[in-house]
């Protein structure tokens, strides 16, 4: 996984060289093309025989990384790979923090290939299980249940939460409980791996599947517990569930129920988040790219540099 996770760390690179030089300009599907763009690319000037499990949309939304889309020379090892080649599209048209670029690698077939549906997430850092929090309990419980596993109480706990109207309720009642909440305006996957850091206590919400997956892969590698259930709340998304084969449309995924073997997580960094710096210019004018790579029980943090 070592040696792959180098290789594919051309490819967050080069799609957050590309956002970055959209920063701050308000122009959210800009920055999010030229990324898609730069990191097909690179790709597929990569040895790997890969496969898109989770992408930015379906064959016919194409110019995106869509999910069936074959990357790589042909060559080399057979992996599945998940993309978010610009997570934080808003964060970085707004020049606010935690914009990145994002992908994970497995072997072939052991990623859950989600939908681009919403989600239900739970997720917790390390040593902790679902006998402690599950999809299965209501927040209440869940986080009376962490507080007592945590020895603390539950005005203790930090709680991160995507700023969004659909979250109105669980914001009320997690405040009725005393916990303090930690609202994020997008970048839910830099909110689930950062648990890992302690940043926060708990994630929860409704965020998009294949973010939840992405998550799901540097916990795998490193820790932490999470759980997903797919959201087809109408008859075309039951339909579309039967499609790729799901049908059990309440079913709570595991971590490793997303992610089956082993698996590498790679972000780079665009603005400055809590999980990896962003871009800066030397006094020479050259970029300076900070990297992170979650690999089986270890995490690096890269540093190179890009010569204009």
């Amino acid at each position: 996984m070592g040696d792959l996770a180098y290789k594919l760390m051309k490819a967050t690179e080069s799609a957050a060289v590309a956002s970055y030089g959209l920063v701050g300009l308000g122009n959210e599907m800009g920055a999010d093309q030229v990324a898609v763009d730069a990191m097909r690319t690179a790709l597929n000037s990569i040895e790997i025989d890969g496969i898109i499990a989770i992408g930015e949309g379906e064959r016919d939304l194409a110019p995106m990384l869509y999910v069936g889309e074959r990357v790589g020379t042909g060559a080399g090892c057979k992996v599945d790979i998940a993309v978010d080649p610009l997570e934080g599209t808003t964060i970085c048209a707004h020049y606010k923090r935690g914009a990145m670029s994002t992908l994970a690698a497995t072997e072939k077939g052991n990623f859950l290939y989600a939908p681009d549906v919403y989600m239900e997430k739970i997720a917790v850092g390390k040593n902790i299980t679902g006998d402690v929090i599950s999809l299965k309990n209501n927040v209440e419980k869940n986080l009376d249940n962490l507080a007592q596993i945590n020895h603390c109480k539950v005005s203790d706990l930090v709680i991160t939460v995507l700023k969004r109207e659909r979250h109105n309720e669980l914001i009320s009642r997690i405040r009725k409980l005393g916990a303090r909440i930690k609202l994020i305006d997008d970048g839910d996957v830099s909110a689930v791996v950062s648990l890992l850091n302690g940043h926060s206590d708990m994630y929860i919400g409704i965020g998009g599947a294949p973010e939840g997956v992405l998550a799901a892969a540097a916990l795998n590698a490193i820790g932490g517990y999470m759980e997903g259930r797919l959201i087809f709340n109408n008859e075309q998304l039951r339909e579309r569930a039967m499609e790729v084969n799901i049908y059990d449309t309440e079913k709570i995924y595991t971590v490793k129920d997303m992610v089956k073997g082993e698996s590498v997580f790679i972000a780079t960094g665009i603005t400055d988040g809590e999980l990896v710096d962003g871009i800066k210019i030397n006094k020479d004018g050259d970029l300076l790219i900070s990297s992170l790579i979650i690999l089986p029980n270890k995490v690096l943090r890269m540093q190179t540099t890009s010569y204009l």
